[in-house]
């Protein structure tokens, strides 16, 4: 009989804990040749490469530093997301197929894995950026307030205007534009909104003499109260368009040659520049009905605002600039736009009148809270339009982004490295022999024996995957987390524009319902568990079975949940589709400084599932109560309970109640 994996019985958990602590904050830092586009709740890459590396037959090549050993292989990631699986295992020689129900996954994944040399992006992009600066840089210039030189706006700062016992005010998330190393500060002042710049203790203060003009309207700082002593309610008025809820405060640049950034009171010139932009904004060819928000689990947070339509959530300048993007796209070849197209697509995230400002100590002068920080909507009082024109690489610019995404991902894709642990710290390595790219093909049959890194993409529900039976090695993915983050409800805001960036390149309109995790409405239970069921059964029916002279095929996941319910619902998939679990394991998966895990219960570790065909589980026993305050153990005891009932073939009831029983102290 031929050799069962090795990561049925072996996986070094200390050494995986250890790679992805120092992964798990800039995921991005690390391979950036799979973060070409946002997108949500991505595992370490390092926790798959060595899960993908517990599948090699070669004893020297399973060695977490050995280039390849899965040549030949097919790998399959049925829920492929950010597309670690597949980036990891093509590193490793295979040949692998991905398939997701969102077009930007698939998109994705096709521009970061095609073989497009990096002059030629490059040549492409400088063109691309020129054609917008020719007709749109003069919407971004602004006069240096010492030498009087035009130059171009870094980004401006805008107040959220409210009403507060029937009087107009102003909003902001902070006055402090600015904390210098010393101590100084530059703030706004509350009643004329001059700029103050304030020494640091020890030095006195500079006196200011208010004379606000007439009509000024006051400056509130979040959280504090305003007139007559006491709180009051603040009111957002929703029957006014979302960009024009906001009133420019401050413009930020910085001259060439220059290290500091300044800050000026918007003058004639610069409230000129947006009048004229507002104007424009009226002749644009955007259809509103193109830009409708549906309703969801989380844009239904655009809703409670007022927000009906994606195009409101965009200053002019911002849609002049989109405008001008799908304009220009064209002229290029398409691999070469799809790549453009989904830069554009990213940069939204930076350029939105949801982006707050986060860059007022010196450390991090000018950053630009990006729209999706907290994985959800967020309504900053203090809203930042920044210049995604900006010629520097600045926060949230095509100069920095094209720089970050795709030059330094092409970079790494012909040259990756991993982090090595070393008595003086970790050290970057280059894996010799790996590349992080590929061929695609449209077809499994167009997969030869022998072949390697050849990929093949799909866009739809992975419950019907049109792949032969026993034709996959192995399965190893990510599925959706049962009931928290909709990532297709959030996906939305980069899908209406994508979908006018690149209109003919995928199906654009697609049954949401068929997702695990439904954004329309408080989730089933039912839904997760009929459709990871179906997917899992299809999962079971393409994998190789053991005939002798292979080993049965695996599928391989990472899961956590506090939810019991969430633990029932992968149980009953599972077993609905007649998996049993071989092995589990437990990793660290979460930074303690990530904003969705400090200061919360938040579970730092993930479960990893080793799954096979019926009768290739072993034997598991009830494990009991699961520990809910160690995280480690809570994910150790789920992935025990789990083996045991999938082993124990219990009608869907008594699972349902064995996990709940399980969850009671």
């Amino acid at each position: 009989m031929p050799a069962a994996p090795r990561i049925d019985t072996h996986f070094d958990e200390a050494f995986a804990s250890q790679m992805a602590q120092l992964e798990a904050y800039n995921k991005h830092y690390y391979r950036p040749n799979s973060y070409l586009h946002k997108w949500w709740a991505r595992r370490c890459g390092s926790t798959f490469r060595l899960i993908l590396k517990g599948l090699v037959a070669d004893e020297v090549a399973q060695n977490y530093y050995a280039p390849g050993g899965l040549e030949g292989k097919i790998i399959l990631d049925p829920m492929m997301g950010g597309g670690t699986t597949l980036h990891e295992a093509i590193r490793l020689g295979a040949n692998v197929i991905g398939t997701d129900l969102d077009p930007i996954p698939v998109l994705q994944v096709r521009a970061t894995l095609s073989d497009i040399p990096l002059a030629e992006l490059e040549t492409a992009y400088q063109q691309f950026y020129a054609a917008l600066c020719m007709d749109l840089e003069p919407h971004y210039l602004t006069t240096h307030p010492e030498t009087g030189d035009s130059v171009p706006l870094r980004f401006v700062v805008y107040g959220a205007q409210r009403w507060l016992d029937e009087q107009a005010v102003i909003v902001v998330d902070s006055l402090v534009l600015r904390i210098d190393n010393d101590g100084s500060t530059i703030r706004l002042c509350a009643h004329c909104h001059a700029i103050l710049r304030e020494p640091g203790a020890g030095h006195g203060r500079v006196s200011h003499h208010c004379q606000p003009a007439p009509g000024t309207i006051p400056l509130l700082e979040k959280g504090n109260a305003w007139g007559r002593g006491r709180r009051s309610q603040v009111e957002e008025d929703v029957a006014v368009p979302y960009w024009q809820r906001y009133v420019p405060l401050v413009v930020v640049g910085q001259a060439r040659g220059e290290a500091d950034l300044f800050f000026k009171t918007p003058d004639m010139a610069d409230r000129e520049a947006i009048v004229r932009a507002n104007r424009l904004r009226a002749g644009l060819p955007f259809a509103r009905p193109d830009f409708t928000v549906e309703q969801g689990r989380k844009s239904r947070q655009l809703r409670a605002h007022g927000v009906d339509n994606y195009l409101d959530l965009f200053s002019s300048r911002q849609l002049l600039t989109l405008h001008q993007a799908i304009t220009v796209l064209p002229r290029f070849e398409p691999a070469i736009r799809l790549n453009l197209a989904l830069l554009v697509s990213t940069s939204l995230e930076f350029n939105s009148m949801l982006c707050g400002y986060k860059g007022k100590h010196k450390r991090r002068a000018g950053a630009i809270r990006h729209t999706f920080s907290h994985h959800a909507y967020s309504f900053p009082h203090t809203a930042v339009e920044n210049n995604p024109l900006y010629p520097d690489k600045a926060s949230g610019t095509l100069q920095r982004l094209f720089y970050t995404r795709i030059s330094n991902g092409r970079v790494w894709a012909q040259a990756p490295r991993e982090r090595q642990l070393t008595d003086d710290g970790p050290r970057f390595v280059e894996i010799h022999g790996e590349k992080d790219t590929g061929q695609e093909v449209e077809a499994l049959d167009q997969i030869q024996p022998g072949d390697t890194r050849q990929f093949l993409l799909r866009q739809g529900s992975s419950a019907h995957l049109g792949l032969p039976d026993n034709s996959v090695d192995f399965v190893v993915t990510d599925p959706p987390y049962y009931d928290s983050i909709q990532y297709s409800d959030l996906a939305a805001f980069f899908r209406v524009w994508l979908r006018h960036l690149l209109p003919d390149v995928a199906p654009w309109a697609y049954d949401i319902k068929l997702s695990a995790v439904d954004p329309h409405r408080l989730d089933r239970e039912s839904r997760y568990i009929d459709i990871l069921g179906q997917i899992f059964s299809e999962c079971y029916r393409v994998l190789k079975k053991g005939d002798g002279r292979r080993p049965d095929g695996r599928l391989i996941f990472t899961f956590h949940h506090w939810n019991p319910k969430a633990w029932t619902a992968l149980t009953v998939a599972l077993q609905r589709a007649g998996f049993q679990l071989v092995n589990r394991y437990v990793v660290h998966s979460e930074s303690h400084l990530n904003v969705h895990v400090s200061g919360m219960k938040a579970l730092m570790h993930d479960v990893i599932l080793v799954l096979g065909v019926d009768g290739a589980g072993k034997v598991w026993a009830d494990p009991g109560p699961i520990n809910q305050v160690d995280s480690e153990q809570f994910c150790r005891d789920c992935g025990a309970m789990l083996g045991w009932l999938l082993a124990a073939n219990l009608s869907e009831a008594h699972i349902q109640n064995a996990w709940q029983q399980a969850f009671t102290p």
